[in-house]
């Protein structure tokens, strides 16, 4: 049980001490609770922050449920919807939609700045927790779409089975907590309340001043 994110994010900070003061290095945060956590060790490893951006496509009549994720460039969509041509209408909205938003934050977030180009950099990519590991590894897919030398995965608490299936897309994960039984991230915190957008790009211009 973590107290908050940056509990969780200093504990995060002790397992990545090594890239410490290393110029190669940059952290990419998923908003918007990712931006808490990649502030601190922004601070901490003295390393730039970034944000990444990525979200899940909800299946029609249920879009709790994640049939799949899109960041501005790249997608996974499941097959079992991605290959019904009676889906196809209404995962193309989706995804129209999804990158309309997406679009919208990156402009709000960045503005006039260009992000980090992740291309011979360590990619350390940062999230408050992980679910179905969905959003996250289109995000992953991102960073590695610009070659990184490296790409570490660290996140305070995920499911045995996800951390498993993103292995593939990073060369090193640091994952806290594992849990057995897994309902929400929220419920490995103490205080997990909403970030807003603007909490979280208040913390990514803190670091960029």
């Amino acid at each position: 049980m973590f107290k908050d994110r940056y509990d969780a994010a200093n504990q995060l900070v002790s397992k990545l001490s090594q890239y410490k003061n290393n110029s190669d290095v940059v952290i990419y945060a998923i908003p918007r609770g990712g931006l808490e956590l990649g502030y601190v060790l922004a601070k901490e490893l003295h390393a730039p922050l970034d944000v990444v951006f990525s979200k899940k496509i909800g299946a029609p009549g249920n879009p709790e449920l994640a049939i799949g994720a899109v960041s501005l460039t790249q997608e996974e969509i499941d097959s079992v919807y991605a290959n019904n041509p009676n889906f196809k209408e209404y995962l193309q909205k989706e995804k129209e939609k999804v990158r309309a938003l997406l679009q919208k934050r990156y402009e709000q977030y960045r503005g006039q700045k260009e992000g980090i180009q992740a291309q011979g950099k360590i990619a350390i990519v940062v999230d408050d927790g992980i679910a179905t590991g969905r959003t996250m590894q289109i995000a992953l897919q991102e960073i590695k779409k610009q070659k990184p030398k490296k790409i570490i995965l660290a996140v305070p608490v995920a499911p045995a089975d996800t951390v498993k299936q993103l292995e593939k897309y990073t060369d090193e994960i640091i994952c806290l907590l594992q849990p057995i039984s897994f309902y929400a991230v929220g419920q490995f915190y103490q205080q997990f309340q909403q970030v807003s957008d603007e909490q979280a790009i208040k913390l990514l211009r803190e670091t960029q001043k």
